[in-house]
């Protein structure tokens, strides 16, 4: 599936701005830590974009968020270990575990996003000048952005990157489509 269609098929589902923006964030998270390690940036954005297009569907049932993506949108449009990676990015919920590079960095990719966006949200130039200490900063106090879980964003240790180095990449790819996402 190229990109085209994956919005396409995203824009079917999710209806709500807020989460379509979150795809977007992924989106572009999830390329920028493919091109880190040389895996397939465009295989790797489309997780992230189509990771949460179940989400309306589900939300009343958490444990089948991601697993109805996989088996009634997403079936035999994505390879298998993309269709993991969605479906493990909710293993609170589903029990399908994470394995995989590609399995970590959806789960804290989608999640750092919440930070960002949040941190972005407070500040008078939003993305402009954001650095990794910044969000730091805010990861310390448990009362901002309570719902994003830490832990979760730490899983970036499991693909081989410090917390420092997957904030720098995800805070200039997030900048790269500021416009798009509205955190101008």
């Amino acid at each position: 599936m190229d990109r085209d269609k994956a919005l396409e098929l995203l824009r079917e589902y999710v209806k709500d701005k807020s989460l379509l923006f979150h795809a977007l964030e992924t989106e572009a998270v999830m390329r920028g830590i493919a091109n880190q390690f040389n895996e397939d940036e465009k295989l790797w954005g489309i997780v992230g974009l189509l990771h949460d297009i179940d989400y309306a569907m589900t939300r009343d049932n958490p444990e089948k968020h991601g697993i109805y993506a996989v088996e009634k949108i997403l079936n035999n449009k994505l390879p298998e270990d993309a269709l993991h990676a969605i479906a493990a990015h909710n293993m609170e919920y589903t029990g399908v575990n994470p394995e995989t590079n590609l399995d970590f960095a959806l789960r804290c990719s989608e999640t750092v996003t919440g930070i960002i966006r949040a941190n972005a949200l407070v500040r008078p130039n939003k993305m402009k000048g954001m650095k990794p200490k910044s969000v730091k900063k805010k990861m310390k106090d448990k009362s901002f952005a309570a719902n994003v879980s830490r832990d979760r964003i730490m899983e970036c240790e499991k693909i081989g990157l410090d917390l420092n180095e997957f904030l720098k990449i995800a805070i200039n790819e997030i900048s790269k489509i500021a416009n798009e996402v509205e955190l101008v």
